[in-house]
């Protein structure tokens, strides 16, 4: 029972197939294949933007870091929440790629609020040339707290954030977690909710390893590809990326496999509330789960060797009643029958 993260499942059976498949003969590199050009349409047809730009990147990094670099200028200050992925988990990479600094916004349940993002950006620009001037906006969906923004909340956002004519990236590494549990579509919980850019994760939810970089303003296309070039993310055998996108968007396979790394997430969190020793810290909205419990029940756990997961201490050294908050995630491939043995050695 591994709930480190979504990271460490496996690749889906039916993306691994589509790789063989492309692996035969010859095609174009860099993003010249024939199945990069059937991504390139299935992304814009689930996004509803037939003028989008679409792009594949290997990781979700350098997604982020590299669509904020086409649309921030390095003089500038970016806007996110004090616990974006961008901010936490990055290492400092969207400040490399677009040379600017992240302004942190606070957060309720790893969500920032409209009225606390303006407060932020109205701050800006108050020093003239020697102060950062305002840059784009970038929601984390997901939260790093496993709590989900609303598509009025998104809404809310990218209208502050157009107030003073910034743009909206939304970082979807677990975009499909996100749009299942609110039971939307992509446009709606996008460009249609005011986001610029995207970042449509896969890795986090059955695929090898891609993302997909959705621009809807074509202008900033040409941008992206010098910046892709120049960070030496454009990868030559391309094939590979474009396959595993094309079987991730096929017969909504994306949408099933995060379908049910939410439904098993749901039994593990109704599981963990009744159960007196554990207490869930944020609202379990997608595949993740925060919850705090002792540092004694966390080595009783941990020490019966079938389970794994993140916590933020040491299960051998401290306190044994000290609590400690542990981190389960639920990726595509967990089953009812893990989540059950966990509640079975939860509760024994």
């Amino acid at each position: 029972m591994f709930f480190a993260s979504d990271n460490a499942g496996p690749a889906h059976p039916d993306v691994m197939a589509a790789l063989m498949t492309a692996n035969a003969g010859y095609a174009m590199g860099y993003g010249a294949d024939a199945i990069m050009d059937e991504v390139r349409r299935q992304v814009r047809d689930l996004f509803e933007a037939p003028e989008a730009a679409v792009y594949l990147a290997i990781n979700g990094t350098a997604a982020n870091a590299i669509l904020l670099g086409t649309m921030t200028q390095p003089w500038q200050t970016l806007f996110c929440s004090d616990c974006a992925h961008i901010h936490e988990d990055e290492c400092n990479a969207p400040e490399f790629y677009t040379g600017a600094k992240l302004t942190l916004v606070p957060t309720t349940d790893g969500k920032m609020t409209a009225d606390d993002l303006r407060a932020k950006i109205a701050a800006e620009e108050s020093r003239g040339v020697h102060g950062p001037q305002r840059g784009p906006l970038s929601i984390t969906q997901v939260t790093e707290k496993g709590t989900v923004y609303t598509l009025d909340e998104i809404s809310a956002l990218t209208a502050t954030a157009k107030d003073f004519g910034l743009q909206t990236h939304l970082d979807g590494a677990r975009f499909a977690n996100a749009m299942t549990a609110l039971g939307c579509t992509a446009a709606e919980m996008t460009s249609k909710a005011g986001v610029d850019t995207v970042s449509f994760g896969g890795t986090k939810n059955g695929l090898l390893g891609v993302e997909a970089c959705v621009i809807f303003d074509p202008a900033l296309a040409w941008e992206f590809e010098l910046r892709r070039k120049r960070g030496g993310h454009l990868l030559s055998k391309h094939r590979y990326l474009s396959a595993q996108m094309q079987a991730y968007l096929t017969d909504d396979l994306w949408i099933k496999m995060a379908t049910s790394a939410n439904a098993r997430c749901a039994q593990l969190a109704a599981g963990l509330a009744g159960n007196n020793a554990a207490r869930i810290l944020y609202p379990s909205q997608a595949n993740i789960i925060f919850f705090e419990m002792a540092r004694a029940e966390h080595k009783r756990m941990l020490d019966a060797g079938a389970v794994y997961y993140v916590m933020n201490g040491d299960a051998d050294k401290g306190p044994a009643d000290e609590p400690l908050i542990g981190r389960l995630v639920c990726d595509w491939s967990m089953t009812e029958d893990g989540i059950n043995r966990f509640l079975d050695l939860l509760n024994g």
